[in-house]
């Protein structure tokens, strides 16, 4: 009889992968060794956090400066800056700092983990959140400007060394839109001619039961218009040229992470388009952009102009905005760089 080959264990095939490829991601790496990244987290030796989510995210002003990361298939959200102003209500988080801004959909998370990473100048710490089918929601990493003690302390209070197994979950499928025969599209676009906040966008779908990509597409032109690709590429070239102010939502189904300022050093490699900033970095896969549209929504403070990404899938990947607060008109500059562009983008033109 043949002795039974002994198979390796997660810990082990990823060791060997990180040593064939020292630069490979966990995300990449899970994806090739067929396991969610939450579950090579795990077997690489962090430790669980107990999920009081609430309690936890109260404690992140005490550590002082850190950077955040969000990010979904196709587009990743860096910022530094101090958690601040953090309002939990039951299953939605709130952020408000001027550097860090999130919204947070605490019913979607399922795991988090303390994560230390051993690197060439030492030991980096991390928090690290995930979805139920393990994917990564948020991750905290601590920076040198970040307070070790609080850190250490939390640790003390939120590992739970006796959790129990990693439950992971698949993600569940993405509805099938509706056929458009069946969607009254004149009332979508007079409901959408007749928003009164952003915010209510939402509402708007729920109504008329359609995704988002196929409201676009029904209320269509001057309130969406479809874009050629390259008109991202083009539009942060020119507010980093002109020093004009923007803000970048990107999340995935637990986290929104909010970006507000100016986007200076933008660099393309590598089928990445990035945004390399002190304080905040975008990198985004534009070979994984399947639709971009510009779009105008009505509020009381005057219409709002958005260009928003969407993978494959229909799935918002990120949006761009011109700076702005409750209660303000949109910037003039803002409306009038998009609106330049969208002439020159018009993908039907």
């Amino acid at each position: 009889m043949h002795a039974q080959t002994k198979q390796p264990t997660l810990a082990e095939s990823y060791a060997r992968l990180k040593t064939e490829r020292p630069q490979l991601r966990v995300r990449e790496a899970a994806k090739e060794l067929g396991v969610s990244e939450a579950e090579v987290v795990e077997a690489e030796g962090a430790q669980r956090l107990r999920p009081d989510w609430a309690a936890l995210l109260e404690r992140m002003p005490a550590l002082g400066r850190v950077m955040c990361l969000t990010r979904n298939e196709v587009c990743v959200h860096e910022r530094h800056g101090c958690y601040e102003k953090v309002e939990i209500h039951g299953g939605m988080g709130l952020v408000l700092g001027p550097d860090i801004d999130l919204r947070l959909f605490l019913r979607r998370w399922a795991s988090g983990f303390a994560c230390p990473q051993n690197l060439h100048s030492g030991t980096r710490q991390s928090l690290q959140f995930f979805d139920a089918a393990g994917v990564a929601i948020q991750k905290i990493y601590l920076t040198d400007d970040s307070d070790a003690q609080a850190y250490a302390e939390l640790l003390k209070t939120f590992v739970e060394p006796d959790a129990p197994p990693l439950a992971i979950q698949a993600s569940p499928a993405r509805p099938a839109d509706k056929p458009d025969v069946e969607i009254d599209a004149a009332a979508l676009k007079r409901d959408w001619e007749g928003l009164r906040d952003t915010h209510d966008f939402y509402g708007l779908l729920n109504k008329h039961k359609v995704s988002r990509t196929q409201a676009l597409r029904l209320a269509g032109a001057p309130l969406a218009v479809k874009m050629n690709p390259g008109i991202t590429a083009e539009m942060l070239g020119t507010v980093s040229a002109n020093d004009e102010p923007i803000m970048a939502f990107v999340g995935n189904p637990g986290c929104i992470q909010i970006h507000t300022g100016r986007a200076k050093k933008i660099a393309a490699k590598n089928g990445w388009l990035n945004v390399l900033d002190e304080q905040f970095n975008l990198h985004l896969r534009e070979a994984l952009v399947a639709q971009t549209w510009l779009v105008r929504k009505p509020t009381e403070d005057g219409v709002v102009t958005a260009l928003e990404l969407f993978d494959k899938d229909g799935e918002l990947v990120v949006q761009f905005f011109g700076k702005r607060k409750p209660g303000v008109p949109e910037r003039q500059s803002w409306r009038e760089l998009l609106g330049r562009l969208a002439t020159e983008f018009n993908a039907h033109a």
